[in-house]
């Protein structure tokens, strides 16, 4: 009797368990974390700028700066500050950018630079020479190492061509010989090469005839002319009347002695 009591008793705290149970709300699902807050796009105004339109800028032809390749590359910095000072490098610029043709440079070392500035040359040039040297080293065409195997000598540089300008490019075995008349030396190193532009490293700089040859003397002026003078050039010349005088004086003296014997004679 008392199991039975107890088991009814357990049956209705269960009723009375699930009663509570589905009267509440299903457990809610775990929350999320709050999204990240946006901030509102702002207001459209009359005065609000529209999106920035894309400017279409040029592609540059020749990207590569030969002044910055010489700084990176070291022992230039007597060549570099050479091109800036004539303002060569502008003119690199413009035939990197505006010329399908490139450019060839033979750079000369620091230690080339020394010998003609210790010995004062560069110091005694003027504007212009300084001009004309740097240009000298630049060919405005680009020049590979297979190009000095077949290059027509001499070679044209911004400097100019002929014979006061003749730069000549010679290649044996593996050496490339570069020679102006004064100067004799060898590539000795590949600074930078591309399809616009070539930089080779030279141990001297290169010397053109124009401007470090000596020049011929000019011949001495002619003696100057002496002026025309009607009285210097058809001098008055007095005549000679020695003769006359003589003659004159004898003749008076004969007629003075004829007198005389006139006289002397009896009437």
């Amino acid at each position: 009797m008392k199991q039975l009591i107890s088991f009814s008793f357990s049956l209705v705290l269960l009723s009375l368990h699930c009663t509570q149970t589905l009267s509440q709300p299903p457990n809610a699902a775990p929350a999320k974390a709050p999204a990240a807050a946006t901030a509102p796009p702002p207001a459209a105004t009359s005065a609000q700028a529209s999106p920035p339109v894309m400017v279409p800028v040029q592609v540059s032809k020749g990207p590569v700066n030969v002044i910055k390749i010489l700084q990176k590359a070291g022992h230039f910095a007597f060549f570099t500050r050479l091109i800036k000072s004539t303002q060569e490098d502008i003119q690199l610029f413009s035939q990197l950018n505006d010329s399908r043709d490139g450019v060839t440079v033979f750079a000369p070392t620091d230690g080339a630079f020394s010998v003609i500035i210790k010995s004062g040359v560069l110091n005694s040039l003027t504007d212009h020479q300084k001009i004309e040297l740097v240009q000298f080293h630049i060919i405005p065409r680009i020049l590979t190492t297979a190009n000095f195997q077949t290059v027509s000598n001499p070679i044209t540089t911004l400097a100019g061509s002929g014979n006061r300008f003749a730069l000549n490019v010679i290649t044996t075995e593996n050496m490339v010989n570069v020679t102006t008349g004064l100067t004799n030396t060898s590539v000795s190193a590949i600074v930078y090469t591309d399809s616009q532009l070539a930089i080779y490293q030279v141990d001297k700089v290169l010397l053109p005839l124009d401007i470090f040859a000596p020049k011929p003397l000019a011949p001495a002026p002619a003696p100057p002319k002496p002026k025309k003078d009607d009285g210097a050039e058809n001098p008055m010349v007095p005549e000679d009347t020695s003769g006359s005088v003589i003659c004159m004086v004898h003749n008076t003296l004969l007629m003075f002695g004829v007198g005389l014997v006139a006289a002397a004679l009896p009437l």
